[in-house]
């Protein structure tokens, strides 16, 4: 059964997307076989060992099972000074 979750992206992830946040569904089971999901559909050139993830404010691994309901956030490196 799919989950739907609320995903917001930061930095280059939100610049190629071409959005801020949006709600999917998805029958990913992990974190990383959502990332590897959305990083075919959308193109991202950052690989997952490159970005952080948070579900629900709380950064995880990539290894963590998805609910539905979730509120993730992919969050890469970014430059500043």
């Amino acid at each position: 059964m799919p989950h739907k979750l609320q995903v917001t992206y930061f930095a280059i992830l939100r610049e190629q997307r071409g959005l801020s946040v949006e709600d999917l569904f998805t029958d990913a089971a992990t974190l990383r076989a959502l990332y590897d999901e959305l990083r075919l559909k959308y193109r991202f050139t950052l690989p997952c060992e490159r970005v952080r993830i948070a579900i629900d404010d709380a950064f995880v691994d990539w290894d963590h099972s998805l609910r539905d309901g979730q509120k993730l956030a992919f969050i890469p490196p970014v430059a500043g000074g």
